[in-house]
């Protein structure tokens, strides 16, 4: 399970430096060349940290970060990465809400070691899994849906869980059976499993009779499809 990093950063060499650092020590990268962009990555992607410039177009940084916090989005960590060097500068970063504080220029190992450092210090808020606006935390058993909190029961949880960690893998009724009844798989009706996929469906497809994220293979089961 990849973290993935927003990086929000209105210079193209700086953002593209930054990128090709982190994804080589093995983070997903999302990114964003200013404010209002920022924010539709966060609703879609659900990152777990933002490398953030502050000096940017339509929505600066200081904006977008007090935005953040506003949307009590506090299991995102924030690194200002910025030109403005003024200790006040630092400490009204810190103050709206910043995890750190770096200034440019800036060496990109340094930049890695503290990403490193805030989401070893968050532990398992970094534990999702995100596609598309649809984000899954195991540990902490929540569902976000862009912007909203979606209310899952146990059963639809489990396979929604089950179904992101094996994208565009069909998955038989039988499979689904056994993961969500280990000790009652006997008993249970394929249509059981067909009457939880609907309910799921209506809560995290756009439209549920015709679905893009669980799609139905005839003859052969479901799949989550992640292109």
């Amino acid at each position: 399970m990849k973290r993935t990093i927003l990086v929000v950063e209105d210079d193209n060499m700086i953002r593209e430096l930054i990128r090709i650092y982190l994804k080589k020590a093995g983070y997903d990268v999302v990114e964003a060349k200013d404010g209002e962009e920022a924010k539709d990555a966060l609703l879609t992607h659900h990152p777990c940290l933002i490398v953030l410039d502050l000096m940017l177009p339509k929505l600066s940084g200081e904006e977008f970060c007090t935005w953040v916090r506003e949307q009590e989005r506090n299991e995102v960590a924030i690194i200002i990465l910025s030109a403005k060097t003024q200790i006040g500068d630092r400490i009204n970063g810190l103050n709206i809400g910043a995890d750190g504080y770096l200034t440019k220029p800036f060496d990109p190992d340094e930049l890695v070691a503290h990403v490193e450092a805030v989401l070893r210090r968050m532990g398992q808020f970094c534990e999702k899994m995100t596609y598309d606006g649809l984000c899954i935390k195991p540990r902490k058993g929540e569902v976000m849906l862009f912007d909203k909190q979606l209310n899952l029961t146990k059963h639809e949880f489990q396979l929604l869980s089950y179904f992101m960690e094996n994208p565009n893998i069909v998955l038989s009724r039988e499979d689904l059976i056994h993961k969500l009844y280990p000790y009652d798989e006997k008993t249970v009706l394929d249509r059981t499993i067909d009457a939880h996929i609907k309910k799921l469906r209506e809560k995290i497809e756009d439209n549920p009779s015709s679905p893009k994220r669980i799609c139905t293979v005839r003859g052969m089961g479901y799949k989550f499809v992640y292109e």
